[in-house]
């Protein structure tokens, strides 16, 4: 029954915190339009970016990371108060994958804005800075490599997104030195959060193979 309970609230912890859309928000208080509206339409920090410049990308960045990280944090802390940790020693690191699945799905389908929201890179990326910070550096290092060598903002989340479940059972084997029964587990919670953010470029992945992509530049900005 306390592991039902704690799976709930952290459920529910990760999709309310995360359907609190930085992106909507931030553009609609400094701008009075939707984001939502203008360029690609998708409510996330590149499309801000595009098309509502630098201040309010840095706002929505923030915000996008720190609810990701508050919702694994909180999950986290409500799973040790329970008690519902993985032995030995009332282990909480796995309760974050669900916070942060929920975060992202709470981050695509927002309760607060009709269900229509981002794609989830963000709060996918925060989640993992708060579950396992070792994760979190090796897909950034994907990322950037990935938009150095190809200039897609699109392709280069694909790809580190792809590589997350290998990098999360990796990281737990050999570096945390977790058994390979938990390191498999960690690998298996991360699948549905990798799978929802390619998922939700499904779009992008239409215009990367018909070749009208837009590329990312430093002087479009």
């Amino acid at each position: 029954m306390k592991m039902f309970i704690t799976l709930l609230v952290s459920a529910g912890l990760g999709y309310f915190l995360g359907s609190l859309n930085f992106s909507i928000i931030v553009v609609r208080m400094m701008t009075g339009r939707d984001i939502r509206d203008m360029g690609s339409k998708n409510a996330g920090l590149t499309n801000t970016l595009r098309c509502a410049g630098k201040s309010c990308a840095f706002i929505t960045l923030i915000g996008d990371l720190l609810k990701g990280v508050i919702a694994v944090a909180l999950a986290r802390g409500f799973c040790h108060l329970m008690n519902t940790g993985l032995m030995p020693g009332n282990d909480t690191h796995y309760i974050g994958y669900i916070a942060g699945f929920f975060a992202i799905i709470g981050h695509v389908f927002p309760i607060y804005y009709g269900f229509k929201g981002g794609k989830g890179v963000l709060v996918g990326a925060a989640s993992f800075l708060a579950v396992d910070y070792k994760v979190f550096i090796a897909l950034l290092a994907i990322f950037v490599v990935m938009l150095a060598l190809s200039k897609y903002v699109s392709l280069s989340s694909i790809i580190s997104t792809a590589y997350c479940p290998i990098a999360t059972f990796m990281m737990s084997l050999i570096v945390d030195n977790y058994s390979f029964g938990r390191s498999l587990l960690y690998m298996v919670l991360s699948v549905p959060m990798a799978a929802m953010v390619i998922w939700m470029h499904r779009s992008n992945i239409q215009r990367l193979v018909a070749g009208n992509e837009n590329k990312f530049s430093f002087n479009s900005i």
